[in-house]
C-alpha cells in the first residue's frame, strides 16, 4: 500500500562529532509512535520523561502522575504531520529532563507513494551516549576517560558501561531490524 512518507534527519544538539540518523516514517505518525522510533534508533532505554517542542509549544504524554506538573498539551492525537509540513521544517525532541538530551528533527524532503514497511533508518552515525552520563558535556568527559586509561575514571567508567561500549559504534541493518519489532523495538519498562 503506498502512502505518504517524511524523510528527516534526527541529530543529538550538541554532539561532537555529530550523532545522527536519518528516517523515513510515515506523514502521519503519532507523536508517541516517534518517540518510540527515536528510542530505538538512537539507543536509548526509554527511561526517562520526554517531550517535543514546536516553537514555545511542548507536545508531551498525558501524565498519570500526581506528583508531575504538566508544562505542556498532551500530544496524543497529534502526528509528526501536524508539526512538520515543508522541507527543512524543525521540531525538537527533548529526553531526559535532567541529561537534556535535545534532538533536531528537520524534514528533508516529503516523499509521495512510498511502498514497503516503514518506519525505515536509511543512515547514521556514532552510538548514543549511555543513559545517565550528564548530558553532552558529561558524555565528551566521559568519552576522554574511556581513551586514556590513566585518567582517574577510566576504570570505574568502564565497569559502569561494561566492555562493549564502543561511541564509534552504529549498525544501520540491527536498528532496521528493531524497528520492525512490536513498538518498533522500544524497551519497555
Amino acid at each position: 500500500m503506498a502512502t505518504k512518507a517524511y524523510q528527516i534527519r534526527l541529530e543529538l544538539a550538541g554532539s561532537k562529532p555529530k550523532i545522527w540518523r536519518k528516517l523515513i516514517i510515515p506523514a502521519d505518525m503519532l507523536l508517541s509512535d516517534l518517540h518510540k522510533v527515536i528510542q530505538t534508533t538512537m539507543g536509548w532505554t526509554n527511561s526517562h520523561l520526554h517531550h517535543f517542542i514546536k516553537g514555545r509549544v511542548f507536545l508531551e504524554p498525558p501524565i498519570d502522575d500526581d506528583f508531575l506538573d504538566s508544562v505542556g498539551i498532551d500530544y496524543t492525537g497529534y502526528t509528526v504531520d501536524n508539526l512538520l509540513e515543508k522541507k527543512n521544517d524543525k521540531i525538537r525532541y527533548e529526553y531526559d529532563f535532567g541529561d537534556g538530551w535535545e534532538h533536531i528533527i528537520t524534514l528533508e524532503k516529503v516523499v509521495n507513494n512510498v511502498d514497503g514497511e516503514l518506519p525505515v533508518c536509511t543512515g547514521g552515525a556514532l552510538n548514543c551516549p549511555p543513559e545517565d552520563v550528564g548530558g553532552i558535556w558529561g558524555f565528551q568527559e566521559f568519552k576522554k576517560a574511556l581513551k586514556n586509561p590513566s585518567h582517574p575514571e577510566h576504570e570505574e567508567y568502564k565497569e559502569w558501561v561494561g566492555e562493549h561500549y564502543d561511541p564509534e559504534y552504529f549498525d544501520l541493518d540491527e536498528v532496521n531490524e528493531m524497528l520492525k519489532e512490536d513498538n518498533f523495538g522500544l524497551f519497555e519498562w
